[in-house]
């Protein structure tokens, strides 16, 4: 077992419901211009389609683990990658590029502690880094965006304290693409599905950061442009070649079953579509099997 993966078989999962997150629809009306969504989400809708995303985890084997509402955190707490990231040591609370979710982090370390997840350290101010922005290339290998969530102060304090975690830290700088208010992560652009497959936006992907993928041996799986803002990029591997997308992208869906990939689909309007947060953004893996 690992928790430094993004494509081994998921065991267990922390997750935020709507109801914990968004907490009503007066809550969320008050909320979603703030914080750049697109539209504001329809409550009970939000509700029925993360019950459904729950249960197809569930389905495939993986334990899904509820983090509770809490009064320092919004609507965004819904994506509970970007508060820590999970390494074999514990959890790395993050600090947040984004103002308004400030108080994410802290929120989400009393509740991983009572889930038994062991504190391996933070970012402190004035770096920042958000977990959106991290993945792993493979179980010492971990990629990191340098953007506007995420800054150099703090990927250096993650380079420090990575320091026997991991052998390379792979810096990728982000495009300045829709601007600062923008969610552009990492993840934005790029999604492992195996340990030689990734599914990639290559016309917002770095030069030097996409021959890294090609020199290691990847093999991309190309996002039409058409299906970018949809989120055909953001994957989640739930196992070796078996991945959850937003339902909607179809092109992506037979590139990767192409590339020997069993895809699985969620509705995801109200939960993803309109706060620019797909399954990987939904979901902070804590355990998966080593691939």
């Amino acid at each position: 077992m690992t928790a430094q993966s993004d494509v081994g078989r998921l065991v267990r999962v922390a997750m935020k419901h709507p109801r914990d997150a968004f907490v009503s629809q007066a809550s969320i009306d008050s909320q979603w211009k703030s914080l750049n969504y697109h539209a504001p989400p329809h409550f009970l809708r939000a509700c029925l389609e993360f019950d459904a995303l729950v249960r197809l985890l569930e389905d495939n084997g993986t334990r899904v683990e509820l983090l509770p509402q809490h009064a320092a955190t919004g609507l965004d707490s819904i994506y509970v990658r970007d508060a820590s990231l999970i390494t074999d040591r514990g959890a790395v609370l993050c600090r947040m590029g984004k103002a308004l979710r400030s108080g994410e982090p802290d929120a989400q370390a009393t509740a991983l502690s009572n889930l038994g997840v062991a504190l391996a350290g933070r970012i402190e101010p004035p770096g920042t880094i958000e977990g959106g922005d991290l993945t792993w290339l493979d179980h010492r290998t971990l990629a990191v965006g340098l953007g506007y969530r995420t800054n150099a102060e703090g990927i250096r304090q993650l380079r420090e304290l990575m320091a026997d975690d991991i052998d390379e830290l792979v810096v990728v700088p982000l495009p300045h693409w829709r601007g600062e208010s923008d969610v552009m992560h990492l993840m934005s652009l790029i999604s492992p599905v195996d340990h030689d497959l990734v599914c990639v936006y290559s016309p917002l992907l770095s030069v030097p950061f996409r021959n890294v993928l090609l020199d290691r041996g990847l093999t991309l799986v190309e996002v039409p442009h058409g299906e970018f803002d949809n989120m055909g990029t953001n994957v989640l591997a739930i196992a070796p070649r078996t991945a959850i997308v937003v339902k909607g992208n179809r092109d992506t869906r037979r590139a990767l079953e192409q590339a020997g990939v069993q895809v699985l689909e969620y509705e995801g309007a109200e939960i993803s579509v309109k706060g620019a947060g797909g399954p990987t953004c939904l979901t902070r893996p804590l355990m998966r099997e080593r691939p």
